[in-house]
């Protein structure tokens, strides 16, 4: 095997077929369509800060052409914008020694903190070898034009494990997640709860239902253009009242429903037929990841009912193992999502600035920790031994 190394700028470098036989199909953020849909409507770019900067490892040994053994999606920041993995400190450490943190590089899918693995292998390849391989190849880039730092963010805990022997600096936070324990449907999910949990609930999803909104669950198949230009303004509006503008556009939403249309769960919250409520999803076979939310109008309970129980609910019916809805939040924890951790990895060029990162990750992580600890005791679930009420 002849193991050669590119860069490049644009996912659209590698025919779709070869890149998503390496990405597979577990994970609909490494998809081709989803990566080349954020370059083409230019969600990623100079714009935004996001460039492109793609590693491929390629065996030149095959006769009918290389064949491509492992992808790390990488790109070149500006900014940590979009990341969810918060470095903001680090940089104004950097900007205050009079050192550039900018451009640094980011493993990872722009706006999209779930967890999966940053380096993408091909079936049949040495995971470890491979992705040993692919951080040697960008760390020798970074020293070479003295890049600051370069950031994996939610890799799979095999893959943190890798990092941390390959000299990563690892860092560890939390989201809340909810877990399909084999449920009926809503009320068997319910069922699980402590009593006052359990009516508190049950009044959040009244309140919504005797304001007069009710849901639709639209498939990427399902959305029209139309469609998406009348939801664009409600999940905008979440974006606008922070003074910035959306991270995705509908010319984005647009083009993934011709060309990933599965991969899109579209829930919509109606009031005489007018689409005042939506969280934009994403799916694969056993998981949906909540995204994008937002609305225009403003009912009690609105944003409990349209981002987390209609997703409880299309999970259930849908046969959906998990639903990650995204990050922070711990109102989340009442409405039945359990805390889970995250990972990130970070190479620090600079001995000076790794070390002292190195001990604000230490005395990070342990307050992580107890944080965990803290919120596990007050889950909404009843004990095994509680009263069955």
């Amino acid at each position: 095997m002849s193991v050669t190394a590119r860069f490049i700028r644009s996912v659209k470098d590698v025919p779709a077929d070869r890149w998503n036989e390496v990405a597979g199909n577990e994970y609909p953020f490494h998809r081709h369509e989803f990566l080349s849909a954020l370059e083409d409507s230019n969600c990623v770019g100079e714009r935004s800060g996001w460039n492109p900067f793609h590693l491929l490892l390629e065996d030149q040994s095959e006769e009918d052409g290389n064949e491509l053994l492992a992808i790390l999606p990488l790109y070149q920041k500006t900014n940590s914008e979009g990341e969810f993995v918060f470095d903001f400190a680090w940089a104004r450490a950097y900007q205050q020694a009079g050192l550039s943190y900018f451009p640094k590089l980011v493993a990872g899918v722009p706006f999209t903190p779930a967890t999966s693995n940053c380096c993408l292998i091909a079936p049949g390849q040495d995971a470890a070898t491979l992705g040993a391989q692919l951080l040697k190849v960008t760390t020798d880039l970074m020293a070479e034009h003295e890049i600051s730092s370069l950031h994996c963010l939610f890799p799979t805990e095999d893959e943190q494990a890798l990092f941390g022997e390959l000299g990563l600096l690892q860092r560890h936070d939390v989201q809340f997640h909810w877990h399909n324990d084999s449920y009926s449907d809503f009320d068997d999910f319910l069922s699980r709860f402590k009593s006052k949990k359990r009516k508190q609930t049950k009044r959040e999803r009244r309140k919504v239902a005797e304001a007069g909104v009710y849901y639709e669950h639209l498939s990427g198949s399902d959305m029209t253009d139309a469609l998406w230009d009348e939801i664009e303004p409600l999940y905008s509006s979440t974006f606008m009242v922070r003074g910035r503008p959306p991270y995705i556009n509908a010319e984005f939403f647009k083009q993934l429903s011709r060309t990933l249309p599965d991969a899109i769960v579209v829930i919509v919250g109606r009031k005489d037929e007018r689409a005042v409520a939506t969280a934009v999803c994403f799916r694969n076979a056993d998981t949906l990841y909540g995204r994008y939310w937002g609305a225009l109008e403003r009912y009690d309970s609105l944003h409990f009912e349209t981002c987390y129980y209609q997703g409880i609910d299309y999970c259930i019916a849908e046969g959906l193992q998990h639903f990650e809805p995204g990050t922070q939040g711990e109102h989340k924890l009442a409405r039945g999502f359990i805390p889970e951790i995250t990972h990130s990895a970070h190479w620090v060029s600079d001995s000076r600035f790794r070390d002292a990162i190195a001990e604000y990750l230490r005395a990070e992580g342990r307050q992580v920790d107890d944080y965990v600890a803290m919120l596990e005791d007050h889950t909404p679930y009843k004990q095994a031994d509680s009263d069955p009420s």
